[in-house]
């Protein structure tokens, strides 16, 4: 496992590319875009996936790659077409935030109808749907001879 930023690696050397990302403010970070953009060609020549964490998908009617407001839009934006999708809801830690985000991300979920409760710690990730991706994963490097 590498992050975005690991310098010097080279992604020839995989047969399986995984990218994660999660959302703040509504958006992933401008990093993965153009990550994503200058390995296009690369991430299409090999197996893939690509998984989004926000708390919107806490929702059950926006859990999944088809029903999440934050992935349509993300694929929307790439000419990317991962292979492989999922999505998860990812944890709430009111107390990790400064001040500002922390009021911010409260408005959200009240907006949104979540818990407010600034000194809430929540995990909304279903790790049953995150260990089924995992291994729908392993059984792609299975099918492959991926190593």
């Amino acid at each position: 496992m590498l992050s975005i930023d690991n310098k010097g690696t080279n992604l020839n050397d995989f047969d399986l590319i995984i990218i994660g990302a999660s959302i703040r403010y509504g958006k992933h970070n401008k990093i993965v875009y153009e990550f994503i953009n200058k390995n296009q060609e690369l991430l299409e020549s090999k197996e893939n996936a690509f998984f989004s964490v926000n708390i919107v998908a806490r929702k059950p009617n926006k859990n999944t790659p088809e029903t999440n407001p934050y992935l349509l839009k993300f694929l929307k934006q790439i000419s990317w077409k991962p292979k492989n999708l999922a999505v998860f809801g990812g944890k709430l830690d009111y107390q990790k935030y400064g001040v500002f985000d922390r009021q911010m991300i409260r408005f959200i979920m009240w907006l949104t109808k979540g818990d407010t409760d600034p000194k809430s710690v929540i995990e909304y990730t279903n790790w049953e749907e995150v260990d089924r991706f995992a291994n729908f994963i392993c059984s792609i490097k299975d099918r492959k001879g991926i190593s």
